[in-house]
């Protein structure tokens, strides 16, 4: 099976536009503020506007209020809603339902954490992937590093690898979780929230040679 593929933090309408020329199956928008690839409602808007068919818009957000994500809601069309804080499986299922949209949650993989039952936990809820990033103490996402592959399950529901990604080692991640989709932000930028288009169009050349093996 072909593994899919996000490009998250996008900021720029030319970075947008790169993703969707490389073939990419989603992009990412940050709606974290804290967060150096933040983007705001407005840009975001203009953003999700360029975004043809077939290219998925996904929202991420962090401990975000209700209200919050009904302004963003109302002004920019997203596909899914990814959870990166600490939101309950009920939290989760109480927001995506209000808005009608499916949903997914990213789960930093600590040391300590029953990762088989924390994955059952949000599927039992509905999610409709789960996200496995690398842990950090303060930062939710985009850190660089990544976690040790060996550690990735097999289970049956869509499993996406972040953390740490870049052009030269998504093959060798590919090939070694057989993930469902990789998530790539940092790995593809000159600096934080700026994508080089470049590195974007080796990250996807890299998926593709991952998948066929």
């Amino acid at each position: 099976m072909r593994t899919r593929a996000k490009i998250c933090g996008i900021t720029r309408l030319e970075d947008a536009q790169a993703v969707v020329n490389a073939g990419a199956d989603a992009i990412g928008l940050v709606f974290y503020e804290p967060s150096p690839r933040y983007v705001a409602v407005s840009q975001a808007e203009k953003i999700a506007k360029m975004i043809p068919p077939y290219v998925q818009i996904v929202g991420l957000f962090v401990n975000a209020e209700i209200d919050e994500i009904r302004n963003i809601l109302h002004h920019v069309t997203l596909d899914v809603l990814q959870f990166h804080g600490h939101e309950t499986p009920e939290q989760c299922v109480s927001i995506a339902q209000q808005f009608g949209k499916r949903w997914y949650k990213a789960i930093q993989v600590k040391p300590e954490l029953d990762l088989i039952a924390e994955i059952k936990r949000y599927q039992k809820a509905g999610a409709s992937a789960i996200l496995l990033d690398a842990w950090h103490p303060e930062l939710k996402g985009g850190t660089g590093l990544q976690f040790d592959w060996s550690q990735f399950p097999r289970l049956d529901i869509p499993l996406i690898l972040a953390g740490g990604l870049t052009p030269e080692n998504v093959t060798e991640a590919i090939e070694t979780t057989q993930t469902f989709a990789v998530d790539v932000s940092g790995g593809v930028e000159v600096s934080k929230g700026i994508k080089d288009h470049q590195l974007i169009e080796k990250f996807m050349q890299g998926v593709h040679c991952g998948s066929a093996k």
